[in-house]
């Protein structure tokens, strides 16, 4: 099996300061599964921010950090929350399995344990969690057009804001709204502006080449994009680019007083966020100047005050 078919099969992190049970969990699970170790609970967390296992095998008893505490890290970050946890622990007694299941665990498997229900329960878990991710994924994203939808966005800007002000790098928002989409339903329907939702849709998702740049639908003839670590000048060109793939569309729109066919028009806002700052203050400033735009002639951004 490739390395490629062992990651579609799942990511599997296995926490435990004894290296001869990592090694028996290995010889379990490395056939069918991507694995990953960590010998104790600090490096198990670091794995877990860089890697986002699908399932984390977690020994109970470590020195220094141990899963109980471990388990609640993980619960405790946004980002790894919904990574489930099985404890393979020597600890058999009732309250051991209480106490891990309190702590966020889904499983419980007792030291020494059944080779064929360790990858049955392990099995298991892997398909609930595509099927909980596969949920995820259908409630962040827009039916219509197939980017992220408006929840989607809010979530990853609180996110990325923070991050940023983390790091102290900037954080850029461009709006996009279709010009005349009103008058382009009047005059076409609404299948046909629906087919132009998507086209338009595509064609700005096409112009994001890094992972974490996001492209959502926000609401109506609205898109909103969202550009970690890019300041205003490199939003202004992610900006021209959006401007000029809608233009290559070239689809036909007879009652727009912008041009021939569809057009959009842009407000690009970018800052370096603060501790006393917030993120709707992007927000606000990116839709001023998708105003400014509007009111300009519409088919232009703008990325500054005075344009």
């Amino acid at each position: 099996m490739s390395w490629t078919d062992l990651a579609e099969n799942g990511r599997i992190l296995i926490v435990d300061d004894a290296m001869e049970n990592v090694r028996v969990l290995q010889q379990l699970l490395c056939d069918d599964h991507e694995l990953l170790f960590a010998l104790d609970g600090a490096k198990a967390l670091a794995l877990a921010r860089a890697q986002r296992p699908d399932l984390i095998l977690l020994d109970a008893v470590m020195p220094g950090m141990d899963g109980y505490a471990v388990c609640a890290a993980l619960r405790g970050a946004p980002e790894l929350c919904g990574i489930p946890v099985i404890f393979v622990t020597a600890l058999n007694a009732p309250e051991d399995e209480t106490r891990a299941l309190e702590a966020g665990a889904v499983d419980f498997i007792s030291k020494p344990f059944n080779a064929a229900v360790v990858r049955a329960r392990v099995r298991s878990q892997l398909t609930i969690k595509r099927q909980a991710d596969a949920l995820r994924a259908l409630s962040l994203t827009d039916a219509l057009t197939g980017v992220a939808n408006r929840r989607s966005f809010n979530a990853s800007l609180d996110s990325e804001w923070r991050r940023c002000q983390r790091t102290g790098q900037p954080l850029a928002v461009i709006m996009v709204d279709i010009d005349h989409f009103k008058e382009y339903n009047d005059r076409y329907g609404h299948l046909a502006g629906d087919l132009c939702l998507q086209q338009v849709g595509a064609a700005l998702n096409a112009c994001l080449a890094r992972p974490p740049d996001l492209l959502a639908r926000y609401g109506g003839e609205e898109f909103i994009i969202l550009l970690p670590q890019i300041d205003a000048d490199g939003a202004a060109v992610v900006a021209g680019r959006m401007l000029d793939a809608v233009r290559r569309l070239g689809v036909a729109h007879a009652n727009s007083t912008a041009a021939a066919h569809v057009t959009v028009s842009l407000g690009v806002a970018a800052m370096l966020p603060e501790a006393d700052g917030e993120a709707a203050a992007l927000i606000r400033a990116a839709d001023a100047r998708l105003y400014r735009a509007k009111a300009g002639g519409r088919d232009r951004y703008c990325a500054r005050d005075g344009e």
